[in-house]
């Protein structure tokens, strides 16, 4: 499903078998092709609505977010952060929150959900499972921390229930790769099953390891109340 502008609404719908993505947010700056206006900006619009789809079995992204989206009240003006005003640092253009919420994925062959550059955004009750990179990888954040976010989710490494050759067993996966900017908080997440190859619950530095990249990683990812089970996640984190 390709969607060039967020504010619509994606509910309940199901993918499987796709030849790339389950779900692609393809938006640019402005409305483009025939429909070039460029006081139409789909990369700062609201998110209509996203919630309860699932997608498995497409051999690159469940869902993925791209280029960028960084909702705002007014989605065609810049989003300024102003240091001397700390209790409303956006008060000229204020952040929109939008929520991708109860997404089930499993059994992609890259990742079940992945973001580029986020602006406020949330990943919200979001199930994933069997991805042969990782489960879910959030590239970058551009918004100042407590706007961005990843709550509320369970990742699983092997089911084994999309193992029959015995293949995912033998690759390094991660539950979650996280961001190479600062800012991105991950609350109530839990990991099972990653006891496989070098495979471990975190990753950092997302997408570090292309040509290229130009970041070292060092970035920081903020945690709260993560489980992680000791007896299938041996290693919590791969660097």
């Amino acid at each position: 499903m390709w969607i060039t502008h967020p504010d619509n609404i994606v509910l309940n719908s199901a993918v499987a078998g796709s030849d790339a993505y389950g779900y692609w947010y393809d938006m640019f700056e402005t409305a483009v092709g025939p429909s070039y206006d460029p006081n139409v900006c789909p990369i700062g619009a609201k998110l209509g609505e996203f919630s309860g789809n699932s997608a498995h079995s497409v051999k690159k992204y469940g869902l993925r977010i791209h280029h960028f989206h960084l909702p705002r009240e007014d989605p065609c003006s810049p989003v300024e952060y102003d240091v001397e005003n700390p209790e409303d640092p956006y008060h000229t253009n204020h952040p929109i929150t939008a929520v991708y919420e109860n997404f089930v994925g499993w059994a992609a062959g890259r990742c079940a959900a992945i973001v580029e550059l986020a602006g406020a955004m949330e990943f919200k009750n979001m199930r994933t499972a069997d991805s042969q990179i990782a489960n879910i990888e959030w590239s970058l954040v551009e918004v100042a921390e407590g706007y961005t976010s990843i709550k509320n989710a369970l990742s699983v490494g092997n089911t084994g229930f999309n193992d029959a050759n015995g293949e995912l067993s033998n690759l390094t996966l991660w539950g979650l790769i996280t961001a190479r900017s600062e800012n991105l908080t991950v609350s109530n997440v839990s990991f099972y099953n990653f006891d496989f190859a070098d495979s471990a619950a975190f990753g950092q530095c997302s997408h570090c390891f292309h040509d290229a990249s130009t970041d070292s990683g060092a970035r920081t990812v903020t945690l709260d109340n993560i489980f992680i089970d000791d007896a299938t996640v041996p290693r919590k984190i791969r660097w």
